[in-house]
């Protein structure tokens, strides 16, 4: 189970054998079931998870109690309320798993720790802030500036496996169209 996070946190800094092991000792085991939620609104948020195996969604609720689904993660990513997470604030948002998963939890306390005895492990994790902003950023873009169709063959290129993973109501929760016009969309593409 720790070789695809060694895998992941190698393709972008060098650990030694030491290091790897230090960095595998601290992270804790978490199993969670099909629709279980992981964090909800109003929890301390004191984990940040990589998924090893599943899918699970990140959303909000408003004020109407309508949903908005706002990160999808598959194997090989990082799920959290990352703004609960990073300001130490309770979760606005609920991370629920559409399938089984497993995930290994990384405690904000323990981060800081590493940040001090492996400095490097700053690099890592700024390079996934980094992207991680520069995906919102290019959703936010895509959003104001695409249609519906753009917007949904976008997805599908850059997220294939979740297309095939995730129900197309949730998918279409993602991209803010109805369900019944992507029902529609998927017709004439396919």
């Amino acid at each position: 189970m720790h070789q695809e996070i060694l895998k992941h946190v190698t393709s972008k800094i060098e650990l030694s054998k030491e290091e790897q092991r230090e960095f595998v000792g601290i992270l804790t085991e978490k199993n969670i079931a099909k629709k279980e939620i992981l964090i909800a609104p109003g929890q301390a948020v004191d984990c940040e998870y990589y998924v090893v195996k599943g899918c699970l969604k990140a959303y909000y609720l408003d004020k109407n109690g309508n949903k908005h689904i706002i990160q999808f993660a598959l194997e090989d990513w990082w799920i959290s309320d990352f703004e609960a997470f990073f300001g130490n604030y309770p979760a606005q948002l609920y991370v629920e798993a559409i399938e089984d998963s497993v995930l290994l939890g990384l405690h904000r306390d323990t981060l800081e720790t590493l940040y001090k005895r492996i400095p490097k492990f700053e690099r890592f994790f700024r390079i996934k802030t980094t992207n991680a902003f520069v995906a919102l950023r290019s959703r936010i873009l895509s959003s104001l500036q695409k249609n519906n169709k753009e917007r949904y063959l976008e997805f599908c290129q850059k997220y294939p496996e979740i297309e095939t993973r995730v129900p197309n109501y949730q998918i279409a929760n993602y991209l803010g169209i109805k369900p019944e016009s992507l029902s529609r969309l998927r017709k004439e593409l396919f």
